[in-house]
């Protein structure tokens, strides 16, 4: 069975309606007006990283490829299009025969991405490649923005491992399945979603809660009890009622009256709440004398990568961290405002690159058929810049390259030791996907490789610097000949 499959079983839903309604008024529209085979092109973008970010980190593209591999409309779909009374039989026809025949680009997952650049790329008619926005925008809207926000957790807890707890405060139930994969692609090492770690092998862990230990008559019975069940991977909760003075004086009674006789080892103890620095620290000098060096802190509680990086700071004595709610909702920033833009259409087998233009600068859409170069130094692996191109565009690393800030055009920088790679891959091909999607594991490797070759100024999570996204002269021209044709209308 392939994972798509089992997807489907294990969702149950044909996602094909998941649209925004005008996609469908439109594609009647383009229909009646004899264009929906118009061939179009499409960018998704976005235009600002969240939380005053450098980076985010690119995921979703599986999700996508299963969505667009599936795409079909049911009677029942017809039937309701049909009671609407808005739409064309010729269209409710169309639908009820549809076939996605679109070829699609996209950044691989696990790949940091700056704004302004094609995330995805869809070429086909005009009908179908509108069709897509809305799953395309939902989708990787929120795995980027959940696997952003876990590279950023992970990051600020400095090698230490992250677990992602956030099922019960997730959007919904999607937000805690697929947030959960996103947040293993961000970096972290386990999820408490048992059914993300059955659809995408990640591994799912979790010890107990407090009423595990307020249902027994003493702490101790309740610790006593976990510790006869799972002596081989015991790891107490020891806030419940006072970690200090009940928690974990319980915790290594337990530790030295029933584990150790038993031959084993504690693996660690978890803190939910209260002062994370001031009871860290008194747990690993406690724990220590007590002879248990080896006994990991875990803390939870409402964390994000700002208290992280503060606790440490201050000294705090942690092993790992679970955090739920402020990763897998993103809290400090929870919508990726990624957008998809009309940029070419084809006649008589020509591009014609179009334009939507603003008073706004940076809404304002770079035209044409592209690609994304990253252009990294040879002598220190590390990324200079990007560089959006117009596809038949190839750079010969091999020569010199000057590259230009597209808005301070006098900010120019000539590469010479360099070498470029193209970010985009191809995952459809005239309607069939193309493109093997990796397991998630593989892609966090990927996600954290890349990530290290980003200078630590762009890292930073306040004040990053800006890594410059560019335009080839090509591009810079071609934008800028249709922005002259259209300045008369800002007299």
């Amino acid at each position: 069975m392939t994972n798509s499959n089992f997807l489907n079983i294990k969702n149950g839903r044909n996602l094909t309606m998941l649209v925004d309604f005008y996609e469908l008024t439109m594609g009647n529209g383009y229909l009646d007006n004899n264009v929906g085979d118009k061939i179009a092109y499409f960018d998704m973008f976005f235009r600002r990283v969240p939380d005053g970010g450098g980076y985010c980190i690119m995921a979703g593209v599986q999700q996508l490829t299963e969505y667009l591999s599936n795409l079909k409309f049911t009677e029942e779909d017809i039937d309701y299009l049909r009671s609407k009374n808005c739409f064309d039989e010729r269209f409710l026809e169309y639908l009820k025969n549809f076939k996605f025949e679109c070829d699609v680009w996209a950044v691989p997952e696990g790949n940091p991405v700056f704004p302004g650049e094609p995330l995805v790329t869809v070429r086909g008619p005009i009908l179908q490649a509108q069709f897509v926005e809305t799953m395309i925008l939902l989708t990787v809207n929120h795995q980027t923005l959940i696997a952003t926000k876990s590279n950023r957790i992970c990051r600020a807890a400095e090698g230490r491992p992250v677990m992602e707890f956030g099922s019960r405060r997730a959007q919904g139930y999607d937000g805690a399945i697929y947030g959960a994969r996103s947040a293993i692609i961000g970096g972290c090492t386990a999820t408490a979603c048992t059914i993300a770690e059955q659809m995408f092998k990640i591994p799912a862990s979790g010890t107990m809660a407090h009423s595990w230990i307020q249902l027994f008559s003493t702490e101790y019975e309740a610790f006593k009890a976990w510790t006869k069940t799972y002596p081989d991977n015991c790891i107490l909760l020891v806030d419940t009622y006072n970690v200090l003075k009940s928690g974990l004086p319980n915790a290594i009674k337990v530790f030295d009256e029933i584990l150790k006789p038993m031959g084993y080892r504690p693996k660690g103890i978890r803190i939910d709440s209260g002062d994370i620095t001031y009871l860290t620290k008194k747990c690993r000098k406690i724990l220590d004398e007590a002879g248990y060096e080896d006994v990991k802190i875990i803390i939870s509680n409402s964390l994000d990568e700002h208290i992280i990086t503060d606790v440490l700071s201050q000294g705090a004595k942690i092993d790992s961290f679970g955090v739920g709610e402020r990763l897998i909702t993103a809290r400090s920033e929870p919508v990726f405002g990624g957008v998809y833009k009309l940029v070419a259409v084809e006649e008589n087998g020509e591009i014609i690159p179009k334009i939507k233009i603003s008073e706004n600068e940076e809404k304002i859409t770079n035209p044409g058929f592209k690609k994304i170069y990253r252009l990294f130094d040879k002598s220190t692996d590390k990324a200079i810049a990007d560089l959006i191109s117009l596809h038949d565009e190839k750079i010969d690393d091999t020569k010199p390259l000057e590259i230009f800030d597209p808005v301070h055009t006098w900010k120019k920088k000539k590469l010479t030791n360099y070498y470029a790679k193209d970010l985009m891959v191809k995952i459809f091909d005239k309607g069939n996907p193309c493109y093997k999607n990796p397991p998630v594991k593989e892609i966090q490797k990927f996600a954290k490789e890349e990530t290290e070759k980003l200078w630590e100024e762009v890292l930073r999570f306040e004040n990053p610097h800006t890594y410059y996204v560019d335009l080839s002269n090509k591009l810079w021209n071609l934008k800028h000949s249709l922005l002259n044709k259209f300045s008369d209308l800002y007299d």
